[in-house]
């Protein structure tokens, strides 16, 4: 049988980001544009 991943597991650890990886995400969110033309998806970051 597949074992199933999302089970919760006894021994996980409670893991939280660093306040830069946070900043890193946010502002590349900020930065990028996705402009839909004719079934088409451009990407754009805007730095």
């Amino acid at each position: 049988m597949a074992k199933i991943y999302s089970e919760n597991s006894k021994n996980a650890k409670k893991m939280n980001p660093k306040d830069e990886t946070i900043s890193f995400i946010l502002n590349y969110s900020k930065a990028l544009s996705v402009i839909n033309y004719k079934k088409m998806k451009f990407e754009a970051l805007l730095n």
